[in-house]
C-alpha cells in the first residue's frame, strides 16, 4: 500500500489547497472530507470517492475495509503519517481518515421532484456555513424534497458546511442559482412562495402548505430582500412571545418545516 510520510508531497500540497480554497474546489471539482461518518454518506449518496487517506494508528485498515464495503468504487487508499496527517486535519476530534470527493455542479436545471407537491426550502445568501450545515440538517432530518440556495456567499463543500452538515450535504438534493432563476424555477412549477418576513404575515401555521410549497428564509441580519417579498404567496412569521422578534434562521425553518410536515400528514400529500 503507498504510503506518504511528507508534507512536501505534491497529493498533500493538493489537498491543503483544496482544504482552503473555494476557487481550487471549483476548479478541479473536488472537496475534501474528513470523518468515516461523513464519508460514508458521501459513498451512499452516490458520490465518487477518489482518494482514501488514512493514519493507521487512529483508523486501522478493519475499519477501512469495513468503510469500503459502501462502495463498488476502487478509490486509491494512501496511509499517512502522523506528521502528515496532522497537517491535513480539520477538525479538533480527529478520526484518522479523509478522502477526496468528486463534486456536483447543483444547478436547477438538474433539479427534479419525484413528489408532484413538492416541499422545498429556499435560503437566501447564507453566509454562514453553520447555518447552512444546519439547514441542511433539518432539511435530511424532515426529507423534504430540496434545498435551494439563491445567490450563495459560499461554495457547497466549504469544510465547515461539510462537517456542519455532518454530511447532509451529500444526501440532500440542492440547487443553487440567482433570485431571478430561483423565482422564474418556482413559479414555473406552480410552487407558492411563503417568505418568512415580520411585515405583512400570517403566522406558520395558517397558510396552505398541503399544496406544493417553497419556505423562503434570509440572513439573520438583514432578513429577505425585496425582491422576494414582492413575489411572495404570503409572507408567514413564527409568532414570538418573549423579547425579541427573531431567532436563529436554522431554528426558525425546522419550526416552519416541521408544523408543514405534520400538515402535509394530515392532508395525506407528504
Amino acid at each position: 500500500m503507498k504510503e506518504i510520510t511528507s508534507t512536501q508531497n505534491p497529493l498533500i500540497k493538493k489537498i491543503a489547497l483544496l482544504t482552503e480554497k473555494s476557487r481550487e474546489r471549483k476548479k478541479q471539482s473536488l472537496g475534501v472530507v474528513e470523518g468515516a461518518r461523513e464519508i460514508r454518506i458521501a459513498l451512499q449518496g452516490g458520490y465518487t470517492v477518489t482518494t482514501l487517506l488514512y493514519y493507521p494508528d487512529i483508523f486501522t485498515e478493519k475499519q477501512l475495509k469495513e468503510l469500503l464495503n459502501y462502495t463498488h468504487q476502487t478509490p486509491e487508499v494512501i496511509a499517512l503519517s502522523k506528521e502528515v496527517y496532522e497537517k491535513l486535519t480539520y477538525r479538533t476530534s480527529t478520526e484518522g481518515v479523509i478522502a477526496l470527493v468528486q463534486t456536483k455542479t447543483h444547478t436547477l436545471q438538474d433539479l427534479t421532484f419525484a413528489n408532484e407537491c413538492p416541499l422545498v426550502l429556499v435560503a437566501e445568501a447564507p453566509e454562514k456555513p453553520g447555518n447552512i450545515g444546519a439547514l441542511l440538517r433539518t432539511a435530511d432530518a424532515a426529507h423534504i424534497d430540496a434545498v435551494i440556495i439563491a445567490n450563495p456567499k459560499t461554495d457547497l463543500y466549504n469544510p465547515n458546511i461539510v462537517r456542519s452538515s455532518v454530511g447532509c450535504v451529500f444526501t440532500v438534493p440542492i440547487a443553487t442559482g440567482t433570485t431571478d432563476e430561483v423565482l422564474s424555477f418556482l413559479k414555473e412549477r406552480n410552487i407558492n412562495i411563503y417568505c418568512a418576513a415580520l411585515t405583512a404575515s400570517k403566522p406558520y401555521y395558517e397558510v396552505p402548505f398541503h399544496q406544493p410549497s417553497a419556505i423562503v428564509v434570509g440572513t439573520e441580519d438583514e432578513g429577505l430582500t425585496e425582491q422576494w417579498l414582492r413575489h411572495s404567496t404570503q409572507n408567514i412569521i413564527i409568532p414570538m412571545e418573549g423579547v425579541i422578534d427573531s431567532m436563529n434562521v436554522s431554528v426558525a425553518a425546522a419550526v416552519i418545516i416541521f408544523e408543514a410536515k405534520r400538515m402535509r400528514l394530515m392532508a395525506k400529500c407528504i
